[in-house]
């Protein structure tokens, strides 16, 4: 007998700090920011379904964006949240973790502010190697 997925309400959440991701591969990324975001979160797919090392899937994945790539859209398994103005993602991440608190919430960056801010609020923080890792994306961001 297979086990059920979680339903929707049960899933944990992975918040995901675009920039810093894409950020953290020296790939030419800056030449086209919002390019990289969308192979980022086209990537991030599989993860949703699958999951991540200790974190089984199926899982929601919201993909925070700033910038020149407040443009990119949600896909399926995909939620892209953009940052209201450029510079603003680290407190839309936060708003995010804030707004589901009662859930199971993982946060993706290495931005140490950062990690701190979310931890204060009950979030694991993940780094972006293990999610680069299991999206088969290190050297496509």
């Amino acid at each position: 007998m297979s086990a059920e997925p979680p339903d929707s309400a049960d899933r944990p959440v992975l918040v995901v700090d675009a920039a810093n991701v894409i950020g953290s591969v020296p790939d030419g990324w800056w030449r086209d920011r919002a390019g990289a975001v969308r192979r980022l979160r086209d990537s991030l797919g599989s993860v949703a379904a699958s999951g991540l090392p200790g974190l089984p899937g199926p899982i929601d994945i919201v993909l925070v964006v700033e910038g020149a790539a407040r443009e990119v859209e949600s896909i399926p398994g995909v939620s892209v949240v953009a940052a209201p103005r450029s510079g603003d993602g680290d407190d839309a991440i936060v708003q995010v973790v804030a707004d589901r608190q009662s859930e199971r919430v993982y946060v993706v960056t290495a931005d140490r502010r950062l990690r701190d801010r979310v931890g204060a609020l009950g979030a694991t923080v993940i780094g972006p190697k293990t999610l680069l890792a299991a999206s088969g994306s290190r050297d496509r961001c």
